[in-house]
């Protein structure tokens, strides 16, 4: 197993207990070290951090409802399924079948994902068990073979569920956004300027992106 699979492995372990991703203030010291934008940005949220969304599979079957809906049509539709079948596990979603899903709001094709996604969770045909030591791009491999799944939501899967410190999620557009608005003076930035942005962040590009996500809160909220 490579060295740097197996410390994230005892990362992940260790940060379930602390709340808090135990590489986070390191990560904070180091790019507020190396980048001058992030010098400025990260004081100004003190103590925030990213922080795990639940399990896997709920994780993942509110991404697939939540794709190309309003963030408020996407809750709807959640809280439907969650009447339907109150503790969310793949079984329960399996035995609701793809009819009562229907009745939830969601489309014929989210139906299918949803039913595909459980499928794969009760069949365990991914290595759930197996993801905290494996590498990135092995867990967005597995994933993006689900339906329904492409790698804009593994990488979303990666931060905020298995709390990985190193994702650049290029087609993420607030990402994107961000770097416009932080290094570019709002000017269009391309992927490939965010990669050249990025190259100062590694191993803690998930924490900068967070930083700039939430630096387009603060500008929503002025």
């Amino acid at each position: 197993m490579a060295e740097g699979v197996t410390r994230m492995a005892k990362i992940i372990i260790a940060q379930v207990d602390a709340g808090v991703p135990v590489y986070w203030e390191e990560a904070k010291l180091e790019l507020m070290k190396r980048d001058r934008i992030m010098r400025k940005l990260i004081p100004r949220f003190g103590d925030m951090h990213l922080s795990c969304r639940g399990d896997a599979f709920t994780t993942l079957a509110r991404s697939i409802i939540g794709q190309q809906i309003s963030v408020n049509a996407a809750q709807a539709a959640w809280q439907r399924l969650l009447l339907l079948c109150p503790k969310c596990t793949p079984a329960q979603v399996l035995k609701a079948g793809g009819e009562n899903l229907l009745q939830c709001g969601l489309s014929k094709r989210k139906a299918e994902y949803i039913l595909d996604l459980a499928g794969h969770f009760k069949a365990k045909r991914l290595h759930t068990l197996q993801w905290n030591e494996m590498a990135d791009e092995d867990v967005i491999a597995e994933l993006i073979d689900i339906r329904g799944i492409g790698r804009w939501t593994a990488e979303m899967f990666l931060i905020f569920n298995l709390l990985r410190p190193n994702i650049l999620p290029l087609d993420d557009l607030g990402l994107l956004k961000g770097i416009s608005v932080n290094y570019f003076s709002g000017e269009p930035v391309s992927r490939s300027d965010a990669r050249e942005v990025s190259a100062n962040w590694e191993p803690w590009r998930t924490v900068a992106t967070w930083y700039l996500w939430r630096s387009l809160d603060a500008v929503s909220t002025t």
